[in-house]
């Protein structure tokens, strides 16, 4: 499918500031960049860097007052739904050596913590099976309210609460999951038929020697989603990272399909 993808952001910086933008759509094999233009006022001069893994890229720019970011694309997605089903997990010691780091805790995501609770509610299931059942557990026992986390905000601040929003959902997704021995990254994304639009987190692991898209929250459907980065959890991949103090003045994001539907 063919998405047109519109993203602005503007902010007030009451003092000058470095600023770390990722909002780039990530030019892979599933996801086709046709075209795309990143249009910043209020800054000084803008220089690109490669993001992690290098998919993707980040802008450093330099900024003070009023400052506009507007992010247009166009990309053809052809990618299945798909189902995790059947999916083996790979024997750790072949994994290669990107995807090991995907298999420990970090700063949002405590695997460690959860391996108890991995092994009782699921250790009778493997691979694919597996992480579908943990993605069903998560959205059973988990409420999608906005406004009831923050940037602190861990998984297991999340399992505690029962509540949170894609990006916690996606954080207690990646830390059950490496609990159970399977590497899982997020991923920064736009999304098609995602209510209310924004800018969406959801979910990678590891099966069968590839990476697979899941989306926790249940939102989005995976062949409609167009990946911006990756990176262990939400401190890898913020779409905007301040180095000072920056006030939120507007934020909209907008994903159509713009070929023929079948």
């Amino acid at each position: 499918m063919r998405l047109s993808i519109d993203a602005t952001l503007d902010y007030n910086l009451p003092h000058s500031a470095d600023l770390l933008m990722a909002l780039e759509v990530a030019q892979m094999h599933d996801q086709i960049l046709i075209e795309d233009l990143l249009r910043v006022s209020g800054v000084e001069p803008m220089t690109p860097i490669a993001a992690d893994e290098s998919l993707g890229r980040r802008t450093w720019t330099r900024g003070f007052g009023r400052v506009t970011a507007r992010y247009t694309a166009i990309v053809d997605v052809d990618r299945p739904a798909g189902t995790l089903e059947g999916l083996a997990a790979d024997d750790l010691q072949l994994l290669p050596a990107l995807v090991v780091p995907y298999l420990f805790p970090s700063r949002y995501c405590e695997a460690d913590k959860f391996a108890e609770l991995v092994g009782q509610e699921f250790g009778g299931l493997q691979g694919g099976a597996k992480v579908h059942a943990i993605a069903e557990w998560i959205r059973g026992h988990l409420a999608y309210v906005p406004g009831t986390s923050d940037a602190t905000t861990t998984a297991t601040d999340v399992f505690i609460s029962r509540q949170g929003v894609c990006r916690d959902f996606a954080h207690l997704m990646i830390a059950m999951t490496r609990a159970a021995e399977i590497p899982a990254r997020m991923v920064a994304a736009y999304a098609w038929q995602l209510e209310p639009q924004d800018f969406h987190a959801v979910v990678e692991v590891w099966l069968d020697g590839g990476w697979h898209l899941v989306d926790p929250t249940g939102l989005a459907s995976c062949d409609g989603i167009v990946r911006i980065g990756v990176g262990r959890d939400a401190t890898d991949i913020s779409f905007l990272t301040v180095f000072g103090i920056a006030e939120l003045i507007a934020q909209s994001v907008s994903v159509e399909r713009i070929d023929e539907r079948p």
